[in-house]
């Protein structure tokens, strides 16, 4: 565990610094610190030559390395008292990587230092501001919390073989040579590893089966327990039972091998499930880098951008081989050489812009190539053929008969025309602030709320096809409104695929662990997420009507409806979801699509929409208003990177928002997508 590291040029112009500890950091700004008894002893008094054995202080042991070259210190710190022993060649690989990424603008900083003086230059603090925005553009930080987590990952495999492990040994020894291992050794206060654990089984297996085979293939005295009054041999074979012999309990107990849980309680009254109890593992459910923010509105998501997702960090071998790391500027993704190039010509498109400039009325034989190149760039980016031609479509006819001025050229006209119509199909027709229908529904005035009578919960119903992760996304909503102090209730109405129930069994309790981690549960102590669900082969309509009717009574604020997954053209099914629909007239209908298919989204989308159109109505005499799809949930974000078209399609066909994307594992993995960040990755070259 490291105290601080720090990054500085000899003139003591500190370049970047860390402390991981408070104490450290208070100790920082004391002149007895570690850091300036480095500077004390090794750089002004020249008493320490040998970087290696550096210094130690107050507890503390400091490590260096200098890049004589551009006079850069590389400074860590560390407790005493811990053996690090990668401390140098971390120390070595942070150099490797530093200058590897900023040489060239390290080089104007030193240039511009002037001997000693105190105080900057002007062009000297130009040049430190810009190292220190590389910096930040370069994600220094996570670059080097990679590192380190490599370097201390080595160091802990690095380990000399404990008691344990020769205590393994021994047992192993005596398995391996037949004799009979004691239950528990002599030093039974150490607890055997899960991989001595794995070894001794499979060295008893091996035992076994020698056993088996030295005695001719007869059945080992281990593996064939005698029943209870009679011998092993004459009843190791039982009876066959056909297909055509009835099946009683007895039968269906004797397969069932499955146990229930530790703590797993069975269905309360009216099929409200009481989850799982029981200590519950919460690391790695959330993720810290991706948590939102808190506003006066209440808990938001964090925005999405392609440019920002640490995913896309490169990697240490590419720093080095490139020299410098993957640069986002602008709305373009350019790499090392690639810079000049893109500067100048702006790739293939700029090629074909740079040709048609100068003052003149624009017609359509001077458009027809760049939209024929702009129509493949759209569908390079996983938008549907069809909806990418009536953009470029859209965007000529714009232009056809517009008279260019100045220097103004037909590259930017048409740049500018596609970025504004991408606006306007992006930008939501509808409310996407889903904390506000929430209140306004459960609101006093909206509806007259007594103690008999309670308000309405708003109610989310979720669709889609089979696969797409409608119940995983489905609980990281849950989690976002937690965090809103929201009372939520989940209803399982997913009655067909096995598992399902189960599945949402295990999110509630890991959601409601992690209610009482975060300190998001009621003041008295009362849950604040349930499910509901009757089992399999129920009618989900039905379960969902219960569901809200039981919310209503307990004064839940939300209701999540899970319902299966269907093909968009299994009318019967659809048919059934149609139904759900109509019983219940959820407030939102949310379809959950994968962000990786391009045409097929299309048609998923359409499909589900005019089915719920025409049979939402049905069986109420064409009364009731037609219900399609509200919303929309993309889920797997985080694998497409710039190519966002699924977005754009499934938004252009129905007029219907993008409420979240999701974008990762943790039930903070959720995202909102705003529209200038979408327009830029569907721009990017």
């Amino acid at each position: 565990m490291l105290d601080h590291v720090s990054i500085s040029h000899q003139s003591g112009l500190i370049l970047w610094s860390r402390s991981f500890t408070p104490t450290f950091s208070a100790l920082a700004l004391t002149p007895s610190s570690p850091v300036n008894a480095l500077i004390k002893e090794a750089f002004i008094e020249g008493k320490v030559r040998n970087e290696s054995e550096g210094i130690e202080r107050d507890g503390y042991s400091v490590r260096w390395t200098i890049e004589n070259g551009l006079g850069l210190i590389f400074v860590v710190v560390f407790p005493a008292l811990l053996p690090l022993t990668y401390i140098p060649a971390l120390l070595h690989r942070v150099k490797q990587l530093f200058l590897s990424l900023f040489s060239p603008y390290l080089r104007s900083l030193v240039d511009s230092l002037t001997a000693g003086s105190i105080a900057l230059t002007e062009s000297s603090s130009q040049a430190l501001k810009v190292i220190r925005e590389k910096l930040a553009e370069e994600r220094w930080e996570k670059i080097f919390d990679r590192c380190l987590k490599s370097f201390e990952g080595q160091d802990s495999r690095k380990q000399v073989k404990s008691p344990v492990s020769l205590r393994n040994q021994a047992q192993l020894a005596s398995v391996t040579s037949g004799e009979s291992s004691p239950a528990e050794s002599d030093d039974s206060s150490v607890p055997l590893s899960a991989e001595e654990i794995s070894k001794n089984v499979q060295s008893m297996k091996s035992r076994i089966k020698r056993g088996r085979a030295s005695r001719g293939g007869t059945a080992s005295p281990v593996s064939s327990p005698k029943k209870a009054g009679g011998s092993s041999a004459a009843a190791s074979k039982l009876m066959r039972k056909w297909g055509d012999s009835p099946v009683t309990k007895e039968d269906m107990a004797a397969l069932d091998y499955s146990a229930p849980a530790p703590g797993a309680t069975s269905k309360g009254e009216g099929g409200l499930s009481d989850s799982m109890s029981g200590p519950v593992d919460t690391e790695g459910m959330i993720s810290n880098r991706a948590l939102g923010k808190r506003t006066a509105n209440g808990y938001e998501v964090a925005d999405w951008d392609y440019r920002g997702d640490e995913d896309e960090l490169p990697t240490e071998d590419e720093i080095l081989a490139n020299g410098t790391s993957k640069l986002s500027i602008g709305s373009s993704s350019i790499r090392g050489d690639e810079t000049k190039a893109g500067d100048e010509g702006g790739g293939l498109w700029g090629n074909m812009f740079a040709r048609l400039t100068g003052t003149k009325v624009l017609t359509q034989e001077d458009l027809k190539p760049v939209l024929v190149e702009m129509e493949k760039h759209l569908m390079g980016k996983n938008v549907a053929k069809d909806i990418a031609e009536k953009l470029c479509d859209s965007v000529g006819s714009a232009l056809v008969g517009k008279k260019l001025s100045g220097l103004a050229s037909v590259k930017s006209e048409v740049q500018s025309a596609l970025s504004a119509s991408l606006t306007r199909v992006l930008t939501p027709k509808t409310s996407t602030d889903i904390l506000l229908e929430i209140q306004r529904k459960r609101s006093p005035t909206a509806t007259i709320a007594t103690p008999d009578a309670p308000p309405e919960p708003y109610a989310m119903t979720f669709v889609g096809v089979n696969g797409v992760g409608k119940s995983t996304n489905l609980s990281k909503v849950c989690f976002w409104l937690l965090q809103n102090g929201l009372r939520v209730l989940i209803a399982a109405c997913d009655t067909f695929r096995s598992g399902a129930v189960e599945q949402l069994r295990v999110h509630v309790r890991n959601l409601g662990a992690l209610q009482d981690e975060m300190g998001l549960g009621d003041e008295d102590g009362g849950k604040k997420i349930e499910l509901y669900e009757r089992g399999y082969g129920k009618d989900a309509a039905g379960i969902a009507k219960d569901a809200i009717a039981y919310a209503k009574s307990h004064r839940f604020d939300v209701v999540l409806i899970d319902t299966a997954g269907r093909m968009q053209d299994n009318e019967p099914l659809m048919r059934a979801l149609a139904k759900l629909v109509t019983v219940n007239n959820p407030d939102k209908i949310i379809f959950v699509g994968e962000a990786l298919v391009g045409n097929e989204a299309v048609d998923q989308l359409t499909k589900f929409d005019r089915a719920l159109r025409d049979f939402s109505s049905s069986g109420i005499g064409g009364a009731q208003r037609k219900r399609g799809i509200d919303g929309i949930l993309l889920t797997k974000f985080d694998t497409i990177d710039d190519k966002v078209g699924a977005a754009l399609s499934m938004t252009y066909v129905t007029g219907q928002p993008i409420l979240f994307v999701g974008c990762g594992q943790t039930y903070t993995d959720l995202r909102h997508l705003r529209v200038p960040h979408i327009v830029n990755a569907l721009l990017n070259s």
